[in-house]
């Protein structure tokens, strides 16, 4: 019939798992590259790009590059939304995972403080913008592509795939910085820490195969099929009925800071109280690898018990856990740390395995990139961007003190579960429901 919607095609098995298995690829790319960075600022930025007589001060100069990525994130949800939902969800990945493999390469090779002064740092920070551009576009996108072609009945389960990502990216950029910190350190400060971002390149190439053979998001192709609509943009639309993208926005705080203290800032605190470095490096291996575990278990659980009570079982336990996190870490044993941050992962875990199934629920097709990107960015830059930068600062500041990290936690977990209380259950929602 003439000017008929067309009605979506039937859910085809083979094209959701290339789909789900190009968003795990693409993640893993995305969160390898950002979360390198991460370590290697707690590592060695500071001496190399940042030199100055006190080692705190360039450490938490190197954490301010770190924000920085944080900062871009929301800019590169918008531009990548905006392309997302007026041009299509494929384009606009392909060109992410393209500029965050680029920009680490190019980090690989970028030359240090001591052959070209201040220019070295501008770089840096330029090349870390280009990496939070990057992720920005890349999350919400993958997810919701990935959500566009699940049956409604298994959402979570298929995004988990993709959110494995995340953990199977820290755990490969654990491992590889825990290979090269076994060169003597005059070798890996020299020109062992660049291996790894050279690396990437490999993960690209996998990555752009097979995310250029997927097919268009059939909710998307619906969309754009109706015909004599004049579209807004899509941001103008989220903006009209503010209040989802502030909920997604909120809801995400609580799981990012805990990310951003767990598996950024711990590697500088744990040195500062005398752990050796392979220890650490072992520990995060262990983090990388119950999220790997975690996040699609959660994940699929939200499926069958709704979203809401997931994150909120995961926000409890935050908040219970975040003064024995830093009493085990003050031990200084190799086991308490061991078991103060795994622990404390699972339950970053269950705030964050049911985000990405909550938050593209939240939003209709025709601004789903948008406002999922918009909610999520916001969310890593309000409780991860900063948060290295000030808790280094604090703990300087403290003589050393856990206390205003344990708070940190409390605060960050505490937006989250108001947040959340906000929310209606999304589990099941029909996306083709405009809101």
């Amino acid at each position: 019939m003439p000017g008929s919607v067309p009605v979506p095609e039937a859910v085809d098995g083979r094209q959701v798992r290339k789909v789900a298995l190009s968003g795990l690829l693409g993640t893993v790319i995305e969160y390898y590259d950002f979360l390198l960075y991460s370590t290697m600022a707690a590592l060695v930025f500071g001496t190399l790009y940042f030199p100055g007589s006190n080692p705190a001060v360039s450490t938490i100069a190197a954490f301010g590059t770190l924000a920085a990525g944080y900062v871009a994130r929301p800019l590169g949800g918008l531009i990548f939304g905006h392309f997302g939902d007026k041009l299509g969800r494929k384009s606009a990945l392909v060109m992410s995972m393209v500029l965050m493999g680029v920009a680490s390469v190019l980090i690989g090779v970028l030359p240090t403080y001591s052959s070209i002064g201040l220019t070295a740092p501008v770089l840096l920070v330029l090349l870390r913008c280009v990496q939070g551009i990057a992720v920005g576009g890349e999350y919400g996108g993958a997810a919701l592509m990935v959500i566009e072609h699940a049956d409604s009945r298994r959402r979570g389960a298929w995004v988990g795939i993709m959110q494995a990502g995340s953990p199977l990216g820290s755990l490969l950029s654990n491992g590889a910085v825990a290979l090269v910190t076994l060169l003597p350190r005059e070798d890996f400060v020299s020109w062992g820490w660049r291996i790894p971002f050279l690396a990437s390149a490999i993960l690209l190439i996998i990555g752009l195969y097979v995310r250029l053979s997927v097919v268009e998001s059939p909710l998307f192709r619906q969309a754009m099929a109706k015909a004599g609509e004049r579209e807004s943009l899509p941001l103008l639309r989220v903006l009209r009925r503010p209040r989802a993208v502030l909920l997604a926005c909120a809801a995400g705080i609580g799981p990012f800071a805990m990310t951003a203290l767990i598996g950024s800032h711990s590697v500088a605190y744990a040195k500062g109280l005398g752990y050796d470095l392979p220890d650490i490096m072992r520990a995060h291996l262990l983090i990388s690898l119950t999220g790997l575990i975690g996040i699609p278990l959660f994940s699929a659980l939200s499926d069958r018990i709704g979203r809401r009570r997931v994150l909120l079982i995961g926000a409890s336990g935050g908040v219970l856990f975040a003064f024995p996190m830093y009493a085990l870490l003050e031990l200084r044993t190799v086991p308490a740390m061991i078991a103060a941050l795994v622990i404390a992962q699972i339950f970053q875990n269950l705030m964050y395995a049911p985000l990405a199934p909550m938050l593209s629920e939240m939003f209709g097709t025709r601004v789903r990139y948008t406002g999922v990107s918009l909610g999520y960015q916001m969310a890593s830059l309000l409780g991860a961007g900063f948060t290295p930068m000030i808790a280094a600062a604090l703990v300087a500041g403290t003589g050393g003190s856990s206390l205003p990290l344990s708070c940190i936690i409390v605060g960050a977990v505490g937006v989250s579960i108001v947040s959340v209380l906000l929310i209606s259950e999304t589990r099941g929602r029909d996306l083709g429901e405009e809101r």
